[in-house]
């Protein structure tokens, strides 16, 4: 994570079970959790990164599973 770079434009980088880190072109980096409801993909916000690492973005998607059984399915 501390090794990936802003590009011209933003970047994904998947971890899978539908955790990504959102690269902006500005360098910020933001944890994201990427699901389906109903039909339609929508993202829900884990944190900044480094404020949030890894293993702490990891607990808060499985927290959020728990919560709402989610579909990672992304198409």
């Amino acid at each position: 994570m501390k090794q990936a770079k802003p590009s011209n434009k933003d970047q994904w980088l998947t971890d899978g079970q539908g955790l990504c880190l959102l690269i902006k072109s500005t360098g910020s980096k933001y944890w994201r959790l990427k699901y389906r409801f109903q039909g339609k993909q929508k993202t829900l916000n884990l944190g900044v990164y480094p404020s949030v690492s890894l293993k702490q973005a990891r607990q808060k998607v499985a927290e959020a599973k728990q919560l709402r059984p989610f579909s990672t399915e992304t198409s």
